[in-house]
């Protein structure tokens, strides 16, 4: 199963933190406008991601909710009808949250810099370490740890929770 060591955190200064991930970047940073639709879902969290771009994924993804860098399992499809998913989704497991957000991507080796303003909440950073086959969650937990260093991110800025638990609740 595919695995990351990620962190998040609130983001005080984006201007700096942005020019810091760019500079660590080892190409252009890439934008993103995503729209994710979260669904009921008994264990881990299940996601619909529709991309300004046209393309669209289903994401399903376990974590706990810590501080911290933390071991996140998960599992990705590719969806070419996201309406119809969506509807038949909400149906059956109803919708909890919607979260919008543009993400400025940055990739250094095996690690993700998301640069996120997210609707509603404000600046986050996330990093994700992606562990490759048989590569130890420990050396993922060090990555996460020494690039919190380079950029600056301070532990008392970790987030415990996804951006869907942050935002309040529809009626």
């Amino acid at each position: 199963m595919p695995t990351n060591v990620e962190i998040k955190a609130r983001v005080r200064d984006p201007a700096a933190l942005a020019a810091l991930a760019r500079r660590l970047s080892d190409a252009p940073p890439a934008t993103l406008h995503q729209r994710d639709t979260f669904f009921g879902c008994p264990h881990g969290r299940l996601k619909l991601r529709e991309l300004g771009s046209g393309e669209s994924e289903l994401i399903w993804y376990d974590r706990p909710d810590t501080a911290g860098s933390k071991r996140s399992d998960y599992r990705l499809a590719a969806i070419t009808d996201p309406a119809a998913l969506r509807d038949v989704l909400e149906r059956a497991h109803g919708v909890t949250q919607v979260v919008e957000k543009t993400r400025t991507l940055c990739l250094v080796g095996q690690t993700r810099i998301h640069l996120d303003e997210v609707v509603g909440l404000g600046s986050f950073v996330e990093l994700e370490v992606v562990l490759h086959d048989g590569q130890p969650e420990s050396e993922g937990h060090r990555i996460a740890a020494e690039f919190m260093s380079r950029l600056g991110i301070a532990a008392t800025d970790l987030l415990t929770t996804a951006y869907a638990d942050m935002l309040p609740r529809e009626a």
